[in-house]
């Protein structure tokens, strides 16, 4: 019963978890090809010598600080929420969330090495990445039961209801 009743909440954080999964994959690219545009590659070379001098301990202060400065930002645009500049507030906390994993990003790249040897933080990573893979298994069928319902297979009224407005969509489109 109660396994039943907080199946949503569940499905809910996985989204969640997900959601920040796929930003880190995607941000990461952009990240590199920003490196690659403006001078960071030397910074990033700069980063990985002193953080290879340092012992793992200290690697994980290195990771963590980028993200301090964010979380005045974020309350900045949780701030301008509460007083009602709808856009600004979400446009603030949103570029502070895509500059913070895309920070975070670029710096996990340059520590990694150096967190895996502390065996706290392996086995941490390691069940970060065996939850990630639960999510998606817990959101696969959702996403897949999205797609059947936007293609407009299978049966029902759903599946129905999108198959006509498909039709419609084509025909307006055709009519132009």
């Amino acid at each position: 019963m109660l396994r039943r009743l907080l199946q949503p909440v569940w499905v809910l954080l996985a989204i969640i978890f997900l959601i920040e999964a796929w930003l880190w994959d995607h941000l990461e690219p952009i990240v590199a090809r920003v490196v690659a545009a403006i001078p960071l590659a030397r910074f990033k070379q700069w980063l990985t010598e002193r953080v290879d001098a340092l012992p793992p301990a200290m690697t994980l202060i290195v990771f963590a600080v980028p993200i301090i400065p964010l979380f005045p930002l974020k309350l900045i645009g949780l701030y301008l929420l509460t007083h009602e500049y709808w856009l600004t507030g979400v446009s603030t906390f949103l570029f502070a969330k895509l500059l913070g994993v895309g920070v975070t990003a670029f710096v996990f790249d340059v520590t990694r090495d150096k967190l895996m040897e502390m065996h706290w933080f392996e086995r941490l990573y390691d069940l970060v990445m065996k939850l990630r893979a639960k999510a998606a298994e817990l959101v696969d069928p959702i996403k897949h039961r999205i797609r059947e319902l936007i293609a407009g297979n299978g049966e029902g009224w759903s599946a129905r209801t999108l198959r006509l407005i498909q039709r419609f969509r084509k025909s307006v489109h055709q009519a132009r």
